[in-house]
């Protein structure tokens, strides 16, 4: 196996028992034991601890476009179309946490132990999401687009959505029996509970006049008598 590969295949192992296991609870002989090489493959590759977890963010980077959300968002937000802004923002979380729902238990096994992985997240990633969508924000209220409300406190709101979503599904209730609804209409809702409490006109209704469609309530079944 070349080393690209071996360095990849090393990375993914580290992954899954961080996962599973924590950071406390792996060690680097177990990461090189499933991984099928010797301790000293797993440090040639990564020297130090703090390298392999600062390729874990790098490698998930670079499948998610450089962990940016509002990149996929770019040209909503230039229209300012706010609406596409935050459904687009909540639809590729959502699709992202079901896809890699490993990388979810990493990042909360990483927090609940104050790992060092969770401090570079927060630096990486979550700084740069409040800072972006705020900015995005302070915008809008400027134009007059939604109510002057703490910036950050939408963000909050609108990212706790998102979040206890996906914890719901990928940790508590994995056969969706509470709440079973696909990704595009959760990040539909999501954007519509948000709108509707932040924007100075009502988001229910198109430029045209007409009602948007909104999210169907899902029919309770009678039972029985």
């Amino acid at each position: 196996m070349a080393g690209g590969e071996r360095r990849l295949q090393i990375l993914r192992v580290a992954m899954r028992l961080f996962s599973q296991r924590g950071f406390r609870g792996t060690t680097t002989k177990e990461i090189a034991l499933a991984a099928g090489v010797s301790e000293a493959m797993v440090f040639r590759h990564f020297a130090t601890k703090e390298e392999l977890y600062s390729a874990i963010l790098d490698h998930k980077a670079c499948l998610q476009d450089d962990l940016d959300p509002l990149q996929k968002v770019a040209d909503a937000i230039q229209r300012k179309d706010d609406r596409a802004v935050f459904e687009g923002i909540a639809l590729d979380a959502l699709n992202q946490h079901d896809c890699d729902p490993e990388f979810q238990r990493l990042l909360l096994h990483s927090a609940l132990e104050g790992h060092e992985l969770a401090h570079m997240f927060w630096e990486k990633f979550v700084r740069r999401v409040y800072r972006s969508l705020g900015s995005y924000i302070r915008q809008r209220q400027r134009d007059g687009a939604m109510r002057r409300v703490e910036p950050l406190v939408i963000v909050r709101a609108f990212i706790g959505m998102i979040i206890h979503h996906s914890l719901n599904n990928n940790l508590w209730d994995r056969k969706r029996q509470l709440l079973k609804i696909s990704n595009q209409a959760a990040a539909r809702a999501f954007t519509e509970i948000l709108l509707n409490g932040v924007t100075t006109t009502p988001p229910s209704r198109s430029s045209n006049g007409r009602s948007r469609s909104r999210v169907a309530m899902p029919k309770r079944k009678r039972s029985k008598k």
